[in-house]
């Protein structure tokens, strides 16, 4: 039995939207919050090196803008997978940033009044209800591939 699932439609970018806004999403919510004093146990292993929070920053961040391109459902284009592109977006945005402000030397002044240095510290100060929006938007992407929005 073949299933037809939308005329045009590219099922890789489905696939791999909902596993990078997966472990995106995990990421964020599992490293541990030092401004806060919130100590969780460290992530294991490989997922503690901050390289491949990059590359998963980024790799989220680019199948989130091909989302855009390619939506699940072919008759609702740029609209049809709405949430889980701002999710993946802001949260490879998130995991860039992160990594951004951990090797950079330049000191951030927010004083600046910089739109951008405004956004960059809210997702980073939010980064865990990133991830748990993140995650929802993955859950919710895998269990409901044809809704609009989703």
């Amino acid at each position: 039995m073949i299933i037809e699932y939308g005329k045009g439609t590219m099922i890789q970018f489905y696939f791999l939207s909902i596993l990078f806004n997966a472990a995106s999403g995990y990421l964020l919510i599992r490293k541990d919050d030092s401004e806060t004093g919130l100590a969780e146990p460290a992530l294991p292993g490989f997922l503690q090196n901050e390289t491949l929070h990059l590359l998963l920053g980024i790799l989220t961040v680019v199948t989130g803008f091909l989302k855009i391109l390619s939506p699940a459902e072919a008759n609702t284009p740029v609209i049809g997978d709405f949430i889980p592109v701002l999710a993946g977006i802001a949260a490879g945005f998130t995991l860039i940033v992160e990594f951004y402000r951990s090797h950079s030397t330049i000191d951030s002044d927010l004083s600046s009044g910089e739109p951008s240095e405004k956004v960059t510290h809210l997702l980073v100060k939010n980064r865990r209800w990133v991830g748990f929006a993140a995650i929802a938007a993955a859950a919710l992407h895998f269990l409901f591939p044809g809704v609009p929005l989703l």
